[in-house]
């Protein structure tokens, strides 16, 4: 029998002395507005179960547009920031990638090309010394510039790349424990509109000589290749050139089993469905996951008040139906991917997708995305030109770097059913979803589960601990910006539970350390705030 509990709280206002607020302990003198609300759980049964390496990122291609820059990636601090991301994809790719060439000059040899990868060699090799590493972020700065006037005047050149990027590239990814996916040049094409697949056998084969494990894709974005290119693909023919990469992967020993995603098409809206139906008929027996990209809102006119606005984030719901209804109905049990997505198109929002704010729009997508049944989310980007980064030009984590730092840490595949209410019926502003805890935290007993929590208002709000773990311990992880106020959102800074978090050294993060608190009835969360509850004897039987 399922198991379901509701727990109804009432009270809009409250005087709260001494209460636990966000997990640290604030006396308020002052009537302190708030909303309460009440849980709806069922811990008997997974809603969705995603892949281990659901929160991903992406690499965005305009870094090989000078190649030097490709250096950045042997960065030790880079590789460190990497290394907390996992498990999860690396995906190469994005505009640049169809503008791609390989060029290989035989001029590069890390080690033998025919002797099998060793780690700990590569990993050393191309590291980045750190006067080097200085200059190229300076450089990269300037180098970013050029790229946003490319993109804002939509003249894309083409870029030749050597296997000495590809080395870096490997190197990076497989010494922070990243599995990488490659994105191939779809716009190569020959006289018959058929893509032109000699330049990437090349690749391939390079790769295979070098025994480089990886994924690839094909393509990004093909329904926007007659505004950059003046070519126009239908989904038909687009499925012809997958089946036609398949087939070159399967007569490759290395890559004959390897993963083909695609075909990373815009979030639907006509000709992009259409593209996307006619590929998924003609090509969708080539491809392990169907891809697709989502951005909330165009980063050039956008304001903070979209990035907390409950609509703009419910829009995820309506185009992720659309597209598993597509799927399901072309080709059922499929899986779906977002294959590139962050807050704004168009390079981000300039202060505003790198802040605090951007917070929200991010732990939403992957709470709400994991619920609705995508498999991996990748975010755009961990490095890269735009302003929706995880890190920034020096190197830096962002407030977003640290939320998906903890949501890796704290919160399983196990996607279970949760509602929030308040007496006044629904409420937008505080957003819930609930997981089982991840079980590779071995400071977590088994059954135990993760409440995701966000509140989108400047009021706090009082949560009801779900009946069946009222009697359990929690652990709060309260993550608000560094300055009080609306003036906080904008901040590049953040603070968990209180405390300002920076990277220790080069090689060292902090200890993301959780507040304890005591069994209580309610749990407690400050406004303009981002939250992970761990339920410790929650028990859940699903989650054992």
């Amino acid at each position: 029998m399922r198991s379901v509990f509701t727990i109804l709280t009432f009270g809009v206002t409250a005087l709260c002395h001494g209460c636990f607020v966000g997990g640290f302990s604030e006396f308020v003198k002052e009537e302190t507005e708030f909303v309460s609300l009440g849980l709806k759980v069922d811990f008997s049964r997974v809603l969705k179960r995603v892949n281990k390496r659901f929160l991903s990122v992406s690499i965005d291609a305009s870094l090989v547009a000078e190649e030097k820059f490709m250096y950045l990636l042997g960065s030790p601090k880079l590789r460190t920031l990497a290394k907390s991301l996992s498990p999860a994809f690396l995906r190469f790719g994005g505009t640049k990638q169809d503008f791609m060439i390989f060029n290989p000059t035989s001029t590069h040899r890390v080690h033998h090309p025919n002797s099998p990868f060793q780690k700990g060699d590569l990993c050393e090799r191309l590291e980045l010394p750190p006067l080097l590493e200085e200059k190229l972020k300076q450089e990269w700065a300037q180098q970013e510039v050029l790229l946003q006037t490319e993109e804002l005047q939509r003249k894309y050149h083409r870029v030749k790349f050597t296997e000495y990027a590809v080395d870096l590239l490997f190197s990076f990814t497989n010494c922070s424990g990243l599995d990488l996916i490659f994105g191939l040049n779809a716009l190569l094409r020959t006289a018959g509109n058929s893509w032109d697949s000699s330049n990437a056998k090349s690749l391939l084969q390079f790769c295979e000589s070098r025994q480089y494990p990886m994924a690839w894709e094909l393509g990004n974005e093909p329904n926007s290749y007659e505004k950059k290119a003046g070519i126009r693909l239908d989904g038909y023919q687009l499925g012809q050139d997958f089946l036609k990469l398949r087939e070159i992967l399967r007569e490759s020993k290395l890559y004959h089993n390897t993963g083909l995603y695609g075909p990373d098409i815009s979030q639907p809206r006509d000709h992009r469905r259409d593209l996307l139906e006619g590929f998924l008929e003609s090509g969708a027996e080539a491809i392990d996951a169907c891809t697709w990209h989502h951005y909330y809102v165009n980063g050039r006119d956008t304001s903070l008040e979209d990035f907390l606005d409950p609509q703009v984030l419910d829009m995820l719901a309506l185009k992720t139906k659309e597209v598993l209804e597509t799927v399901d109905l072309v080709s059922p049990g499929k899986k779906v991917w977002l294959g590139e997505t962050s807050s704004a198109y168009g390079g981000g929002a300039v202060g505003l997708s790198d802040a605090f704010v951007a917070g929200f729009m991010w732990l939403d997508k992957l709470g709400l995305g994991a619920k609705l049944g995508l498999d991996v989310v990748i975010r755009q980007v961990l490095i890269g030109s735009g302003t929706y980064h995880l890190v920034d030009d020096n190197l830096d984590p962002l407030p977003d770097y640290w939320l998906s730092v903890l949501y890796k840490r704290l919160v399983g595949p196990e996607v279970l059913s949760i509602e929030a209410f308040s007496i006044i019926g629904q409420n937008k502003r505080v957003r819930v979803y609930l997981h089982c805890t991840n079980k590779n935290s071995t400071s977590y007993k088994s059954g135990a589960v993760t409440l995701i929590a966000m509140n989108l208002s400047k009021s706090p709000s009082r949560i009801a601990v779900p009946a069946q773990a009222s009697n359990s311990t929690a652990e709060a992880f309260i993550l608000q910006s560094d300055q009080p106020g609306e003036e906080g959102l904008y901040s590049r800074s953040v603070r968990l539970n209180g405390e300002l978090l920076k990277m220790i050294d080069d090689r060292t993060l902090p200890e993301l350390k959780g507040t304890k608190l005591p069994p209580a009835e309610h749990l407690h969360l400050p406004g303009f705030s981002l939250a992970f509850y761990i339920l410790q004897e929650a028990k859940a039987p699903v989650c054992q």
